[in-house]
């Protein structure tokens, strides 16, 4: 298991390639992929799809990625937060999701947060955008509690979404 960073209360590590369990569980809550447009994973073949194409790859080719979150205290799986390089928009994306039971308890922000961190001081990224469906209001929380500023609403990827990004300061 390879540990990208911790946080007070969690730790993110990369996703392998055996971890197909984990993004059907994730993906098979309704109310976690309720404002992304996609549908709810019924078989976890189409979660190892999502794992191969999408997640697996940008480790290889960016260095970024999406990240499995855990609890410390439990080791519980609570969800994914991390960059992704968007090669259509030419950006970073920082992301983010969760079981709900992990819901209003911090975590996001302290994962988003530690993310954005992680993305600027040891990425040396220059700037990071984030964006969240203009009704998902705990998502568009997270990013204006850990600092990213309003650019603009648009149309990304079929949805209306609100979009902030950040600077690092260090560049």
């Amino acid at each position: 298991m390879q540990i990208i960073f911790e946080t007070p209360r969690l730790y993110l590590r990369r996703f392998t390639d055996a971890d197909a369990s984990l993004v059907f569980y994730l993906n098979s809550y309704q109310e976690v992929v309720e404002y992304v447009h996609e549908p709810v994973h019924t078989c976890v073949e189409f979660s190892r799809n999502i794992l191969f194409e999408h997640i697996l790859p940008q480790y290889a080719l960016y260095n970024l990625g999406r990240l499995a979150v855990y609890v410390k205290e439990n080791e519980e799986f609570i969800g994914w937060c991390g960059l992704k390089f968007r090669a259509e928009l030419n950006e970073i994306d920082l992301g983010y999701r969760y079981i709900p039971s992990s819901w209003g308890k911090g975590f996001a922000t302290e994962a988003a947060k530690h993310t954005l961190d992680y993305g600027f001081s040891k990425l040396q990224l220059s700037e990071i955008i984030g964006r969240a469906h203009v009704d998902n209001k705990a998502s568009l929380s997270v990013l204006k509690k850990i600092g990213m500023t309003y650019l603009r609403n648009e149309v990304v990827d079929h949805c209306p979404v609100e979009t902030y990004h950040s600077i690092n300061p260090n560049v």
